[in-house]
Formats: C-alpha cells, structure tokens, sequence
C-alpha cells in the first residue's frame, strides 16, 4: 500500500503487487522521496500500479541521516494538510522542487523554512507580518511577538497582552517577510543566520501544531539526529 501525491491526481492510496519481492521491477522506483513515472490502473477498491519508472531518486537524501528527516518532514506536513481531493498542480511543484534542493543544495536551512511558507501559502494560512494581526497598526523596525491564535505578528503593545504570543526579533522577522514575498531565488539572497533559523524553526513548529491542532513526529526525530552529531 502506498501514498502518493501525484501531479494529476493529487494525493492518492495506491497498491503496488509484489514489490517486496526481490525480483520486482517497481520496487526500486516506489522507495520514499523518489519522484517517479507511474501507470496507474484503476482497480474495484484502489489504483494499482502497474509500471514504473525513476525520474529522480534523490539519492543523496537517503545517504545522510538528516536529510532523511528533513525530507521527511516536508512530506509529513504536506500529508497532515491535505486529502484525497483532487488535483493540486502548485503543491506538487513545490515539494519536487524542496526534495530537488535538499538533495542538491548545502544547508537544508532555507529549502524548508521556505517550503514553510509557501505550503501555508497555498493552503490559505498565510500569517500576517507586516502589520499587527490585532490592532492593524504597520509593524516597526523593533522586536515584535508572533501570535499562532492571532496568525501572524502582534505589535509590543498587543503582544504583552495577548496569551501564547512569543517574541520574534526583527531580523527574524525581516527573514520571514522576505521568503514571503519573494521568489526561491531570490530568498536566497538573504542568508539565514543559524540563530535566526533556530528561532524561525520554532516559531513555524508553533504556528504549524496550532494550525494542526496536534504535534508533528519528525522534528523530535531531528533533535534527536542533531544530539548525536554533536
């Protein structure tokens, strides 16, 4: 039993008979995190997958511990967001093209905060950054806090008063706003400094669990990873 998230179909269950014999033909086109070419049949219950065939296995994500988890953090946020409804052509190019940079680029640093953004993006969560999300005022050059409840960042005033809100420095929030409105490319421009991406990953790991209303399972795994490189 597989999940997929195909481009036309968006994300689908599929069986694939007899991949886990050692012989099969699929089997080394169907590992996780590999983009492939599927021939899908349309079974009584299920699709079954009659061929297929790599179109790229992102091999240097499955030779690295950390990677793994990265990658699989991506797919587990795209698959706690969605469901069985359809074509989603904007999500399937988002996440081949982060499983292509994590794989090919140094630093998973800006492929996921900027995956973050963009999936809540295209799923309607945007937060708000550039101006208070309780009072509407501009939001100034100074430290502000950033509200999960509110979606997006409180102004000082209001942020001292609202319940659950958590600063968020304003070179913190000056790297937000830029992937927020800018292309890949261009977000790569600003390098995100290992304090600010630690601080980023904390705020988004809260906007994502109250979003979600539950916790996710990959970033305890991560930490863990990171323990015992250090």
């Amino acid at each position: 039993m597989l999940v997929l998230f195909t481009r036309e179909l968006g994300k689908v269950r599929a069986i694939a008979k007899g991949v886990r014999k050692l012989r099969s033909r699929k089997a080394g086109h169907l590992e996780p995190f590999t983009r492939s070419s599927l021939l899908l049949a349309r079974g009584r219950d299920m699709l079954i997958v009659t061929q297929a065939e790599t179109i790229n296995a992102h091999l240097s994500i499955q030779d690295s511990l950390e990677l793994i988890g990265y990658a699989s953090y991506v797919i587990e946020l795209l698959d706690r967001f969605t469901y069985e409804e359809g074509e989603n052509r904007a999500l399937y190019r988002l996440l081949a093209d982060t499983l292509e940079r994590l794989s090919s680029q140094p630093g998973p640093a800006l492929p996921v905060r900027y995956y973050e953004i963009r999936l809540l993006d295209l799923l309607g969560f945007r937060p708000q950054l550039f101006s208070c999300a309780r009072c509407g005022k501009e939001i100034q050059a100074e430290d502000q806090y950033f509200s999960a409840e509110a979606g997006g960042v409180l102004c000082p005033s209001c942020g001292r008063q609202a319940p659950g809100a958590h600063p968020i420095s304003m070179q913190t929030l000056k790297c937000l706003r830029h992937m927020q409105r800018s292309s890949y490319a261009e977000a790569g421009r600003l390098p995100i400094a290992p304090a600010a991406n630690r601080e980023l990953e904390i705020l988004m790991q809260q906007y994502l669990t109250y979003l979600l209303e539950r916790g996710l399972n990959t970033p305890a795994f991560l930490r863990r990873v990171r323990r015992s490189a250090e």
